[in-house]
């Protein structure tokens, strides 16, 4: 299975709006929001399934058992993230536990343990004709990365024979970017015209080249600021690294995403441009032996 991954170095630079639009244009049958943080994918793509949902248990979090504890503050005085409170009874602030077992470890009466806690949820769509996974991570939790990668191993176990696949990550270099990363083929960077946007643009082509994955960049909402634009392709021409092109602003980009829509289900500049960023990307993709297009 061919993996196209789609980052964005900041949030807002239209990564998502991109990513639901080469999913319609390729009639993917397999695709995956790996922005477990903020999902949104699904607002666009519609499902004609329920999700099946299954419980994420990330890192465990101390309870203590009131009945046994005979609060000599071991716990309190020892814990580094001030997560126990006294007010009443000795009690574990699940928000601020990290789960690292030196209360239970310290406690002299065992009436503190570990137990496995509930960080996220995996949603599972699936039918005869696609499959979408993706999930939402618990508020509070820190284990991103080893959600997005439940994320994407629950597309593969879901899907047989299937060619391609699409990932829409997530904004910025963090650890969901990073298990976002592994073991595709190819990313597809949107970039946006803005100091900022060229910035993390940098970064996150950085952090790429690390794992060795071939890299290729758009550019959105290129003519807000065609001097940026021009600085963003000096900078694969001069890395060698492939423009795919460039896809205006377009008030009717916004109205069809507010209405649940793609760029590509309404006639408009923005979803012009993105068939030809999209045929350019498929290009690059299966230019060895031929394979998927539009």
């Amino acid at each position: 299975m061919k993996q196209l991954l789609i980052l964005s170095g900041k949030g807002g630079t239209g990564k998502t709006t991109i990513a639901s639009a080469f999913i319609k244009l390729s009639k993917a049958k397999a695709y995956a929001d790996c922005d477990v943080d903020a999902p949104n994918l699904h607002l666009i793509t519609k499902q004609s399934s329920q999700p099946r949902k299954t419980d994420y248990y990330g890192l465990p979090k101390a309870e203590i058992d009131t009945y046994l504890c005979i609060e000599c503050g071991q716990c309190r005085q020892n814990c580094r993230f001030d997560a126990i409170s006294a007010d009443e009874k000795y009690k574990v602030d699940p928000f601020a536990c990290e789960g690292c077992g030196v209360c239970e470890l310290v406690c002299p009466v065992g009436a503190v343990a570990l137990k496995p806690a509930v960080a996220g949820e995996l949603m599972l769509y699936a039918d005869k004709e696609e499959v979408f996974s993706t999930a939402q991570l618990k508020m509070g939790s820190g284990t991103s990365g080893m959600l997005v990668t439940e994320v994407k191993k629950q597309m593969k176990s879901a899907t047989d024979g299937v060619e391609f696949a699409i990932i829409d990550g997530s904004p910025g270099i963090g650890c969901p970017v990073i298990a976002s990363l592994s073991g595709v083929d190819m990313v597809l960077i949107v970039a946006e015209p803005s100091i900022s946007g060229i910035s993390d643009m940098k970064r996150i082509i950085n952090t790429a080249a690390k794992f060795g994955v071939k890299t290729v960049v758009c550019i959105n909402k290129f003519d807000t600021n065609i001097q940026n634009t021009e600085k963003i392709e000096r900078f694969c021409i001069d890395h060698e690294i492939n423009l795919v092109g460039r896809i205006p602003f377009d008030s009717d980009a916004v109205k069809a995403i507010n209405n649940g829509q793609t760029i590509v289900d309404i006639d408009c500049t923005s979803g012009a441009a993105v068939k030809a960023v999209y045929n350019k990307t498929m290009e690059l993709l299966f230019e060895k032996g031929g394979g998927l297009r539009s």
